[in-house]
C-alpha cells in the first residue's frame, strides 16, 4: 500500500521561506570566497572556512524548513536526532572541501570542475542523508531517473555558482549568482522529492524519534544564528561590498631583491654639474 505523500502541507510558506534561506546561504558563502580569493594566504584559509560553513548551514536550514512541509497522511513523521545532525556535518564538510579547492586553485579549469562536483556531491549527500533520518510506518522509494537528475542539478548549480565567485565582478554578481543557486538547490530538493514514494507498512507501528515540532524548529536556532553573525561579518567588511581587490605586498622570491640596494652615506652628494657651478663662481673676482 503506497502512502498518500504532500509536499506542501502548508502551501508555499515552507517552499518560500526555504529559498530565501538557500539564496542568503548561498550568498554568504559566495561572498566570503570572493574576498578569499583577493586576501593575502594568510587570511585565506579563515574566509573559506566562513564561507564554507555559512553554505552549508544554509542549505541546510533550506532543506529541512522545506521538510517541515512534507507529510504522509497515513502515516506521521519522527525523525533521528543524530542523522539530522549527521546531514549537517556532511553537507558542511563537502562543501568547504569544494571550495577549499577553488580558494586556493582558481575558479577555472579542471579545479572549478572538481571543486563544483563535490560540492554539488555534499549538497545531494545532505540531502538524502536528511531523508534517511525519517522514521515513519513505512519505507521510503526514490525514482533513479529523479535521483540522478537532482544529483545533476545540484553540481551544475555549484559549479556555476563558484565560478560566478571566481569572477570577482563586485556585489551585484554575488547577489545574481546566489538567487541562481538557491532556486537550484531548491529546484533539486523538490526534484528528489518527485521522485519519492511510500510503501506502507501492513501492521501500523509507531515510529521512534522526535516530532518535527520538537526536534526541527529547536536545530534550526544554531545554523539561523551562525548565519546571522556571517552576516554582520559580511555586512562590516569594506571590501565585501566595494568588491576591489586590497593592496598585496609582494613576497620576495629566491634570486630576486625585493627591493633595489641603496647605499646612504653621512652627507648629501650635490650632483656634480652643479658643484663645478659654484666652483667657477668662487673663482671670478667680484665686481666683474
Amino acid at each position: 500500500m503506497h502512502g498518500t505523500v504532500d509536499g506542501f502541507s502548508y502551501g508555499l510558506v515552507t517552499p518560500l521561506v526555504a529559498y530565501v534561506m538557500a539564496c542568503l546561504g548561498g550568498a554568504l558563502g559566495l561572498r566570503c570566497t570572493t574576498r578569499a580569493l583577493l586576501v593575502t594566504q594568510s587570511w585565506r584559509p579563515g574566509w573559506l572556512a566562513l564561507g564554507s560553513a555559512a553554505m552549508g548551514s544554509g542549505i541546510w536550514t533550506m532543506h529541512f524548513i522545506a521538510m517541515m512541509g512534507f507529510s504522509v497522511a497515513e502515516s506521521p513523521i519522527r525523525y533521528d536526532r543524530p542523522t539530522m545532525y549527521a546531514s549537517l556535518a556532511v553537507g558542511v564538510v563537502m562543501v568547504g572541501v569544494g571550495i577549499f579547492i577553488v580558494g586556493y586553485k582558481g575558479a577555472k579549469g579542471a579545479a572549478l570542475f572538481t571543486g563544483g562536483t563535490i560540492t554539488g556531491l555534499g549538497v545531494a549527500s545532505m540531502h538524502y542523508l536528511g531523508m534517511a533520518g525519517m522514521r515513519l510506518n513505512g519505507v521510503l522509494e526514490y525514482s533513479t531517473l529523479t535521483v540522478a537528475a537532482s544529483v545533476a542539478i545540484a553540481m551544475a548549480a555549484a559549479t556555476a555558482a563558484l565560478w560566478a565567485a571566481g569572477q570577482v565582478r563586485g556585489l551585484r554578481w554575488s547577489v545574481g549568482a546566489s538567487l541562481v543557486m538557491g532556486l537550484a538547490v531548491s529546484g533539486m530538493h523538490y526534484m528528489g522529492m518527485a521522485g519519492l514514494s511510500v510503501h506502507l507498512h501492513a501492521t501500523p507501528h509507531a515510529a521512534s524519534g522526535d516530532s518535527p515540532a520538537a526536534l526541527l524548529a529547536p536545530m534550526l536556532i544554531g545554523p539561523l544564528a551562525f548565519l546571522c553573525l556571517a552576516g554582520v561579518v559580511v555586512v562590516f567588511d569594506p571590501l565585501m561590498v566595494m568588491g576591489r581587490p586590497e593592496r598585496v605586498v609582494a613576497e620576495p622570491k629566491p634570486g630576486i631583491p625585493a627591493h633595489p640596494v641603496v647605499e646612504h652615506s653621512g652627507r648629501r652628494v650635490p650632483p656634480r654639474p652643479r658643484r663645478e657651478a659654484v666652483q667657477r663662481r668662487s673663482r671670478t673676482p667680484q665686481g666683474r
